[in-house]
């Protein structure tokens, strides 16, 4: 067959485009050469519905063996009693808990998107937001942090079935205990959604939801640094409250539940070579490497959050404890949707963002949202932080002026030879 070599220059394109650039999306990183190579083999070729052990096809004897090693590395991650690895993201996953513990038209309280949470936590345009009633909770104008005592006032008004907690814009730990209170007084589920913070999770630098929530979902790829995916996990597997029995007449566990809620309920086979890449990035997180690398992210995140505030920059809550940093740019009279387009012709990639009571439409917002997990995975520290503020702050003080957005291009470039990505490809 002959190599569609159209593609594989694409391809190409891509890798330079990520080598050149100073990649600040919250939500990417770089995986390890391994783990990005795990992805391109032969499972893929391989149906595998079901689980480990109980299948729906023949053949399935090393796929059962990859995933079931995914699943045992990350209960080892995070002392966990539960996983499912396979969502194919962390959208799915969160579908899923949804389906398992939810009928349509229950209500569900979540952080509101506009103030920094997730179209899967009750946004009107999601599944979460069309089969289920959805209520919110916001953060505190003045100071930024998550409104505890509107959470509290809504769930004890509503009774909601599940609280959500976990944001994609938020850059503080969150207080996994009091919002465990208020659902056992209202007889609601707690489903943490670590997406963004799972990394430092892991290694013990922020409060783990796993005592408090009875369900915890995660993408793989952000400070997790594997393939993109989903997991869920439980902390405990417990007997389900719905009466659900098997043939015997026992009581079924919440375990069977989920997985019956991700197989056959919203997926069908999984992808047992994103599996395969998901069970060598668990195994990557167990290392003393590792560990660094999340103390690394955090100290980063904090230099920069700093580095920005000395340049007057307003950062949501003032600063972060985690991997990212929103930033409202109405005091520097600059659009989300500007500063953003124009840090991509600098080769400097974020996200336009939609900051706690914004005056603008999603599609502009007044804010940006950086996050450092990628720039420290390509070796930067602390002392990079400042270099990486000033080419940002030169590009969004020089907005109009395309001789300096091209000037500082350069710069870009000639600052990432310092760190290499994958050098083993040509």
């Amino acid at each position: 067959m002959q190599r569609d070599q159209l593609v594989f220059d694409i391809i190409q394109k891509e890798l330079q485009r990520q080598r050149h650039g100073i990649e600040l999306i919250a939500s990417e990183n770089f995986t390890s050469l391994q783990v990005m190579q795990a992805m391109g083999n032969v499972m893929t070729n391989k149906y595998a519905e079901g689980y480990p052990g109980r299948r729906y096809y023949g053949g399935c004897e090393f796929v059962d063996e990859t995933e079931q090693l995914a699943i045992d590395r990350i209960k080892q991650v995070f002392h966990c009693e539960y996983a499912n690895v396979q969502p194919h993201s962390g959208a799915q996953a969160n579908a899923a808990v949804l389906l398992a513990v939810l009928k349509p038209g229950d209500k569900i309280l979540g952080l509101d998107l506009s103030m920094g949470g997730h179209l899967t936590h009750g946004s009107p345009v999601n599944f979460s937001g069309k089969l289920y009633q959805p209520f919110f909770y916001g953060v505190h104008k003045d100071t930024g942090l998550v409104n505890y005592e509107q959470l509290e006032e809504v769930a004890r008004k509503e009774k909601p079935k599940l609280i959500i907690c976990g944001a994609s814009a938020y850059s503080r730990d969150w207080d996994y205990t009091r919002i465990r209170k208020v659902a056992d007084e209202v007889g609601a589920f707690v489903m943490a959604d670590i997406a963004h913070p799972a990394g430092l999770i892991a290694k013990g630098l922020l409060a783990s939801p796993f005592e408090h929530c009875h369900f915890v979902t995660s993408t793989t790829h952000k400070t997790l640094r594997g393939p993109r995916g989903g997991i869920i996990l439980m902390g405990k597997d417990f007997e389900n409250p719905f009466g659900v029995k098997d043939p015997k007449g026992n009581t079924r566990m919440m375990s069977h539940l989920m997985d019956m809620a991700v197989f056959p309920g919203i997926q069908g086979g999984p992808l047992e070579h994103v599996i395969a890449s998901k069970a060598i990035a668990f195994g990557e997180i167990l290392s003393d490497e590792f560990t660094s690398y999340a103390r690394q992210v955090q100290s980063n995140a904090q230099a920069m959050a700093k580095a920005l505030v000395a340049k007057e920059y307003n950062i949501i809550s003032g600063g972060t404890d985690n991997h990212l940093m929103l930033i409202d740019l109405r005091n520097k009279n600059i659009t989300g949707k500007k500063a953003q387009e124009t840090l991509d012709k600098a080769h400097i990639t974020l996200n336009k963002n939609a900051v706690p009571y914004d005056d603008k439409s999603p599609f502009v917002t007044s804010g940006i949202r950086i996050g450092v997990p990628a720039i420290t995975t390509r070796g930067m520290k602390e002392s990079h932080m400042q270099t990486v503020v000033d080419l940002i702050d030169k590009v969004l003080m020089n907005i109009d002026d395309a001789q300096m957005v091209s000037t500082v291009s350069k710069e870009v470039h000639e600052f990432m030879l310092q760190f290499p990505l994958y050098p083993e490809l040509s």
